[in-house]
C-alpha cells in the first residue's frame, strides 16, 4: 500500500512541476491514441470474413485463411520483390544523399552562398506529391524536356512512364530530389554541436579538410545516422502508395506494384477488407521484426539504439 501511495505521490508532484511540458506532449499522445492505437481494434478482421452488416464481432472467424491465400497468390513474390527492391535502393541511394549534401554544405565558408544552396535544396520538399508526379509526366512525355534533350544526340523518344525498367529510377530519383535538402537539416544541426577543438586538433595533426570530415565530422554525427538508419530499416516493407498510384499503370506493374498498392486495390477498389487487412498486418509484422533486429544489432555493435 505504501509503494502505491509513494508512486502516485511522486507522479502527482512530477505532473505539477512539469505540467506545461506534459501539455505540450498531450496533443501528440492523443493523436497516436486516436489514429494509431485506436484502429488496432479493427485488426481482427484480418482473421475474419468481415461483413458490413454483421460488424466486426459478428463476422465469421476464418483464422489464417487470408494470410495463406496471400502467400499462395500469383502476385505474392512480385509484390515482395518490388517492395524490397525499392526500399533497398532507397536505403543505398536516398538515405546517404542528405548526409553527403550536409557534409558539402558544412564545408562552405561563404555563408551567403550556403544559404542560397540550402534554400534551393529545401524548396522541393514543400511541393506536393501530385505536383511532383505531374512534373515527371510533363518532363518524361514524348515531347517533354528530357526527350527533347535526348533528341539533340539522336536518341529516339522514350516513353519513360510506360517502361517498367524506368519506374524505379524515376521513383527513387524524384524522391531524392524532393527530400535531400530537407533531410540534410538534421545532420547540419548535429554538425553544429561538434566541438570545434576537435577540428583544431585535427589541423595540428596535419589533417586536411577531407580527413577532418572523415575523422571528425562523420564520427560526430554517427549516432544521428545510426538512429535514422534503424528507423529506415524499420520501414523497409513500407512504400507510400500515394506516389506510386499516381505514377504507375498496368504496363509498369511488373516493377511498380508493391504491397501497399495491392492493399489499396484489394481493400478500397474491390472492398475485400479482410484480405487487405491481412496483407497489411503481415507487412506491419515484418517491419516491426526488422526494427527490433536493427535496434538490437546496433546496440551491440555501436552502443547506439532507440531503446
Amino acid at each position: 500500500m505504501y509503494v502505491k501511495e509513494s508512486f502516485w505521490r511522486r507522479l502527482a508532484k512530477d505532473l505539477k512541476r512539469n505540467k506545461f511540458i506534459y501539455l505540450m506532449v498531450l496533443p501528440v499522445v492523443i493523436y497516436y491514441l486516436i489514429f494509431h492505437y485506436g484502429p488496432m481494434y479493427g485488426v481482427q478482421i484480418a482473421f475474419k470474413n468481415f461483413s458490413l452488416t454483421e460488424g466486426i464481432w459478428g463476422s465469421q472467424w476464418v483464422g489464417f485463411d487470408h494470410f495463406i491465400s496471400f502467400f499462395k497468390g500469383f502476385y505474392f513474390w512480385r509484390l515482395l520483390k518490388n517492395t524490397v527492391l525499392i526500399n533497398v535502393y532507397e536505403l543505398l541511394l536516398a538515405f546517404p544523399a542528405p548526409i553527403i549534401l550536409a557534409l558539402l554544405l558544412n564545408e562552405l565558408r561563404r555563408m551567403w552562398f550556403k544559404r542560397i544552396v540550402q534554400t534551393i535544396s529545401y524548396l522541393p520538399h514543400f511541393i506536393s506529391v501530385v505536383v511532383v508526379v505531374g512534373m515527371l509526366v510533363d518532363f518524361t512525355s514524348q515531347n517533354g524536356l528530357i526527350n527533347q534533350f535526348l533528341a539533340i544526340f539522336g536518341v529516339e523518344p522514350i516513353s519513360f512512364l510506360q517502361k517498367p525498367e524506368w519506374f524505379r529510377t524515376l521513383y527513387i530519383g524524384s524522391g531524392i530530389w524532393q527530400s535531400i535538402g530537407w533531410g540534410s537539416i538534421i545532420y547540419l544541426a548535429a554538425m553544429s554541436n561538434i566541438n570545434s577543438e576537435l577540428y583544431e586538433a585535427a589541423k595540428i595533426d596535419g589533417a586536411n579538410r577531407f580527413k577532418q570530415a572523415l575523422h571528425v565530422t562523420i564520427p560526430g554525427i554517427a549516432p544521428i545516422i545510426i538512429i535514422l538508419l534503424i528507423l529506415q530499416i524499420g520501414s523497409m516493407m513500407s512504400v507510400g502508395f500515394e506516389k506510386i498510384i499516381l505514377m504507375y499503370n498496368p504496363l509498369t506493374y511488373d516493377t511498380a506494384d508493391v504491397i501497399s498498392t495491392y492493399v489499396y486495390r484489394k481493400g478500397i477498389l474491390e472492398a475485400n477488407f479482410s484480405f487487405s487487412a491481412a496483407v497489411g498486418l503481415f507487412n506491419a509484422v515484418i517491419n516491426l521484426t526488422l526494427l527490433v533486429l536493427a535496434n538490437r544489432i546496433s546496440a551491440k555493435v555501436s552502443e547506439t539504439s532507440l531503446w
